[in-house]
């Protein structure tokens, strides 16, 4: 398990994200050809789903999310505004495509990594133990790995950290990293987002966090009684 005294401090956390950022964008620059689930948007324009206006209603509901988020999870926000993020396009475990509507029902944490991204790799073994405790009907861990090319990389590396309880998820054209930068939520990598069960973004941080800690635990046991108890229209 990842010790939360070796994750990046606040600044060179920061300057982390942005290099991050930076080589994402170098290694975006070869995908040429973008899948359906993930349509590319100009610069400044976000990406539109039927879904938003039903979001956009949970503001309240998000703030309330975000507000109780602290300590090793301080950094995550919440959404402004919430949105629908049903569309976002990757491959399951089968290598299978399929997007986020395919996980609806359930509270989902998203984590978008590299096996190149030295943050992500800290916070990984958290993620796994976060998914072995509090993993099943209601709640998943998805993390999605970005690198390019097959996925060899990806695998040695949860292999050797002895990853047990993730679910392999994948993107090698970086496509849905590029469309939540499109959407002003990716800086860098590691990205965070909590989706509720409707898909709706509730709140989403860019860093890495220590995930299998009470912090982390008591933040997403909020959130989850939060969406319980709100509307669903």
């Amino acid at each position: 398990m990842a010790d939360p005294k070796k994750l990046l401090p606040a600044p060179k956390l920061i300057v982390a994200a942005a290099v991050a950022g930076i080589l994402a964008g170098a290694v975006a620059v070869y995908v040429t050809e973008p899948r359906s689930g993930n349509p590319t948007a100009s610069a400044g324009e976000a990406v539109v789903d039927a879904g938003d206006n039903k979001c956009a209603a949970r503001a309240d509901l998000a703030k309330a999310v975000a507000a109780s988020a602290k300590g090793d999870v301080a950094a995550m926000l919440p959404a402004d505004p919430p949105q629908s993020l049903k569309t976002l396009a990757f491959n399951g475990p089968d290598d299978a495509p399929m997007t986020l509507a395919d996980r609806t029902g359930k509270t989902l944490l998203i984590n978008l990594w590299a096996t190149w991204c030295a943050p992500c790799r800290e916070e990984m073994p958290a993620l796994d133990a976060l998914q072995k405790d509090m993993g099943g009907d209601e709640f998943e861990v998805v993390a999605i790995n970005v690198d390019t090319g097959d996925d060899t990389k990806p695998k040695k590396f949860l292999e050797e950290i002895k990853v047990q309880s993730l679910a392999s998820y994948r993107d090698n054209t970086m496509d849905i990293f590029n469309e939540l930068k499109t959407r002003g939520l990716a800086l860098g990598l590691p990205v965070t987002l909590l989706i509720d069960e409707d898909g709706c973004l509730l709140a989403n941080m860019n860093g890495p966090a220590h995930w299998s800690g009470p912090d982390a635990k008591a933040f997403l046991t909020a959130a989850m009684g939060e969406t319980s108890e709100a509307p669903t229209n």
